[in-house]
């Protein structure tokens, strides 16, 4: 027994006969995929994968070429945040319908040269989606060491002072979280997409490269999102809020 297409069907509501229908194939095709005993086409494995809202390469692992998988996941790569297409943040972001997910130290750049960045994220939240804003922590240790790297300037603190004017009012409909983590990459999660800021010792976040990754496989995005998951367990609410 295919199991974890069998957890997946009835996780969707779809029995053999209502998959069938859904993918256009007969409902001994679905049988025989749960018997393990034939394996789709891919133009149907994709069908079907999309119907339940799983990765293929989770439904049938021996059956997805993974370097193929991997390299989908790597949608585009800019050497600078500042080379990333500007509309590219506010149309991700308009799009997303579960789940928001931002961790910098600051993100100013979003607030301050995106006008429709506060009211779509106050949008998205109202809609339903899940919103997790993670700022740095003012009061916190790794704040105060990236404040220090002469050679980008200091003034991280005063940029965390500056975002936090603007998140504040979300706090009903957002949740926000102070952290105090080495902060390796700023990742900026919508839905199954992200847009990944890698930070370089002694250089501006808006000089060093980003990547949009867009979640097939996982075998990129998932690594992004238990590292967001991490810190967000470790972090604190803003103003002592419940968490």
């Amino acid at each position: 027994m295919n199991e974890r297409l069998r957890r997946a069907m009835l996780g969707r509501g779809y029995d053999v006969v209502g998959l069938a229908e859904a993918s256009e194939v007969s409902a001994k095709s679905v049988e025989r995929w749960l018997a393990e005993t034939s394996v789709p086409y891919p133009r149907t494995r994709y069908r079907v994968a999309a119907i339940l809202q799983e990765d293929e390469s989770y439904l049938w692992p021996g059956a997805v070429d993974k370097a193929s998988l991997n390299g989908a996941e790597l949608v585009a790569t800019w050497p600078r945040r500042q080379d990333v297409p500007k509309h590219l943040w506010t149309e991700l972001l308009r799009q997303a319908d579960r789940n928001v997910d931002y961790l910098a130290y600051a993100g100013l750049f979003l607030s301050e040269e995106h006008p429709d960045w506060l009211p779509l994220l106050r949008a998205r939240a109202e809609a339903g989606a899940r919103v997790r804003l993670l700022i740095g922590d003012p009061q916190g240790t790794q704040l105060a060491a990236r404040d220090a790297e002469k050679a980008i300037g200091g003034g991280v603190a005063g940029r965390v002072a500056a975002v936090l004017t603007y998140y504040r009012p979300l706090a009903g409909s957002a949740e926000i979280r102070l952290h105090d983590t080495p902060l390796y990459n700023s990742i900026y999660r919508f839905d199954d997409e992200m847009i990944v800021n890698s930070h370089v010792y002694g250089i501006l976040a808006a000089y060093t490269p980003v990547h949009h990754i867009r979640r097939v496989g996982g075998a990129y995005f998932n690594t992004y999102l238990e590292s967001f998951e991490r810190v967000w367990a470790s972090a604190r609410p803003l103003d002592g809020e419940a968490g």
